[in-house]
């Protein structure tokens, strides 16, 4: 049995200007205990899609589909209803350490309230179990750090806070926004090493939300690569990596820099990602895609299953 499975989500955003369509359609499926890459340019829907999932979207935002979790609907749950999940069975990691946690309060007082509002722990046995999960995550000195206000740790400190922050009701589903995002090359490695460890001990499936593929190839068994709010290519990770089946996939795996071809000139993809208040009418890669068919103009390429567990959208699929 799935542990999270998502059926034509979509999020669409009335503004001045228009409705955005943020995500469009996405369908996909996560078991206990795995790990689901999502990847893409900035603006294809990744963020919006798991903010959908916690129920965060604006209050401008519409979201349909379906997305049960544990076999229950809960799309567009009573707020009420989302609390009991949200923290206690799914917890996010978010995209910027320094906006997320509160400036203004102590990083004991911000881990505590999560414990006694979700658990109804005493003050005292709060503070307990919050320095044993800071411990958990590698911070040195715990017992006296954990009375600090959040700008007296380094960024790679401040990450690891927040991932105690999140596992602290030991949730069976994790939410990475970008979780390496500004940190160095060392920090992060370390970062990603500390989820996978927590990951084991914990039993918890992820969904990792990055840029950078190089941590998508180390972290993860499936890998989702969404565009224009849909999905590309959805599959196992060292499949599509070895032969990607979309040519946006083979584009972003051509854009990755290697040391074995010093010199070379960058390679990238042309044009711009699309307008989501304008979306093209047939597939949203077309205008940027070298293998697009007449088709791929007018008509939206269905997300369809070519070998076991692999699934691909685009026309010109025989082609590649």
């Amino acid at each position: 049995m799935n542990l999270l499975e998502v059926k034509d989500l979509g999020v669409q955003f009335d503004t001045l200007d228009g409705t955005v369509n943020a995500v469009n359609g996405i369908s996909f499926n996560l078991k206990a205990g795995e790990t689901l890459g999502i990847v893409g340019e900035s603006g294809s829907g990744k963020s919006q899609t798991v903010f959908a999932l916690m129920g965060l979207i604006a209050r401008n935002g519409t979201t349909t589909g379906s997305i049960k979790y544990n076999g229950k609907e809960i799309l567009n749950l009573p707020e009420k209803q989302l609390n009991k999940i949200r923290a206690e069975q799914i917890s996010m990691i978010f995209q910027d350490p320094m906006t997320s946690l509160n400036p203004y309060t102590r990083v004991s007082d911000q881990l505590t309230e999560v414990l006694i509002h979700h658990k109804g722990l005493s003050k005292k046995q709060a503070l307990i179990e919050s320095v044993q999960m800071l411990d958990a995550v590698k911070i040195p000195q715990a017992k006296s750090r954990i009375h600090l206000y959040p700008h007296e740790f380094s960024g790679g400190m401040r990450q690891r806070v927040m991932i105690a922050m999140a596992l602290l009701c030991k949730p069976q589903l994790l939410i990475a926004d970008e979780p390496t995002t500004a940190l160095d090359v060392t920090v992060q490695a370390q970062i990603m090493k500390l989820l996978s460890e927590l990951q084991q001990e914990l039993g918890t499936a992820i969904i990792l939300i990055t840029h950078d593929l190089g941590v998508i190839a180390g972290s993860c068994e499936e890998m989702l690569v969404m565009y224009g709010g849909r999905v590309m290519e959805y599959g196992n990770i060292k499949q599509v990596f070895s032969q990607p089946a979309h040519p946006y996939t083979k584009g972003l795996l051509h854009a990755i820099p290697r040391i074995d071809h010093q010199g070379d000139q960058l390679t990238t993809i042309p044009g711009s990602p699309p307008n989501m208040l304008r979306l093209p009418e047939g597939c949203p890669f077309e205008p940027r895609c070298g293998v697009a068919l007449d088709t791929c103009k007018n008509v939206i390429p269905t997300l369809q299953e070519f070998t076991d567990n692999r699934y691909r959208a685009c026309h010109s699929a025989l082609e590649l």
